[in-house]
């Protein structure tokens, strides 16, 4: 058993299943409602400027919000986190049922940004705590849950707007969060907090810099970078080649199921010893790298299915193994924190990415945005780090145990 793994695989499958719909309920919920305001932005009386302030909000609280809730995960433990988060998720949610004016909308929005800054990486700590050794296995399936929530979430999103409006959007995502917080509260075993040195600003210092955690998070950072370009730029170039609304929407459901299948396989693969991290994460943007230089210089729908197939494929490696690593990597006492920071990583890529792309393209066109974005995701290949290296409490690397 891998030294930073506390607990013992006799953990119930029952167990972990809510900490997965937890990942589905952040993904779905991001997803769903982004789309819904985009698509319905002229409908309710939205400036650009006011779309991109709500779609904005989610992401800004959890990236200011979301370390400070994993450190919390560790003080108190996580399953508190995770089911106070969820309920808070829900109570946002409700107010979305009254969201007929963008104030309303915005309250709903960053309440549901910041309530997902708690679950979210308290969750991520609960999956790396119960894995039992097989830290690749259930972050791949954790990582499965959230690339399904980011397929079908702009989908079901639509289709709730469709029929009863942003009312029974948020609604649903209100009956969800309260759904898996009760879920959780039965079934997730209550993961006790761990003693935990006293840690020194140059102690943090030393943590946040180590390639064990910055390697990974980069690798993170990257792969949802173009997660986040792709969302938005494929089904835009999809457009332009004549493909329909149909069409359009299904370039991003092909490449989030693409990711959503393989994650559990490689999770596997990385357990039984047949892939390792480095090379594992290196296939992985590469992967994602030529899928973005295939979208902006091959025309046509097959070019741009080919693209998203790669995409998705090259996050569905890269994620649960960077996952993967920072979990092994890291003293279990301290596994909200560092998910948590990890994430913030994440956030940033997400925001990133898609910057990144439309900067480059307002000067210089669409394919040199996608080609940008393909060099710098080529680039966080160095950042990959080798195989995890165990640390002590106060962060120095400790001897690896056997698995």
């Amino acid at each position: 058993m891998k030294a930073t793994i506390t607990l013992t695989s006799s953990v119930a499958a029952s167990q972990r299943w809510p900490l997965y719909a937890a990942g589905f309920t952040t993904a779905f919920g991001a997803h769903a409602v982004a789309a819904g305001l985009g698509a319905e932005s002229a409908d309710i009386g939205l400036s650009l400027l006011a779309l991109g302030v709500l779609l904005a909000l989610y992401d800004i609280a959890e990236v200011f919000l979301k370390p400070v809730f994993g450190a919390l995960s560790d003080r108190i433990g996580p399953k508190p986190v995770i089911v106070g988060g969820l309920v808070a998720f829900s109570a946002a949610s409700l107010i979305g049922l009254s969201a007929d004016q963008p104030a309303m909308l915005a309250a709903a929005r960053l309440g549901q940004g910041m309530a997902a800054s708690a679950f979210s990486p308290a969750s991520s700590a609960s999956v790396a705590r119960l894995a039992g050794g097989k830290t690749g296995h259930y972050f791949g399936r954790y990582g499965s849950w959230k690339g399904l929530g980011y397929a079908i979430g702009p989908l079901l999103g639509a289709l709730a707007i469709i029929t009863g409006g942003f009312s029974l959007l948020f609604g649903i995502l209100a009956a969800l969060g309260l759904a898996v917080a009760v879920w959780a509260l039965a079934s997730v075993p209550r993961l006790q907090p761990l003693p935990r040195p006293r840690y020194t600003i140059v102690d943090v210092w030393r943590q946040s810099t180590q390639r064990s955690f910055l390697g990974p998070t980069l690798v993170l950072a990257a792969a949802t970078g173009a997660l986040g370009a792709a969302v938005g730029f494929l089904p835009a170039l999809a457009a332009r080649e004549g493909l329909g609304t149909a069409g359009s929407v299904a370039v991003v459901t092909v490449l989030a199921v693409a990711s959503a299948l393989i994650q559990p396989r490689v999770g596997q693969l990385r357990d039984q010893g047949r892939i390792a991290d480095r090379p594992g994460m290196v296939a992985g943007l590469l992967a994602i790298s030529i899928g973005t230089l295939i979208a902006g210089l091959l025309p046509g729908a097959t070019g741009i299915y080919v693209a998203a197939v790669l995409i998705g494929t090259g996050i569905g490696v890269s994620t649960p193994l960077a996952f993967a690593h920072l979990a092994d990597a890291t003293p279990a006492e301290r596994l909200g924190r560092t998910m948590g920071s990890a994430e913030l990583g994440r956030e940033l890529g997400d925001a990133g990415g898609p910057l990144l792309v439309g900067g480059v393209a307002v000067a210089a066109g669409l394919p040199w945005g996608l080609g940008a974005l393909a060099l710098v995701v080529g680039a966080a290949t160095f950042a990959a780090p080798g195989a995890p290296t165990p640390q002590t409490a106060d962060g120095a690397p400790a001897p690896s145990k056997p698995s």
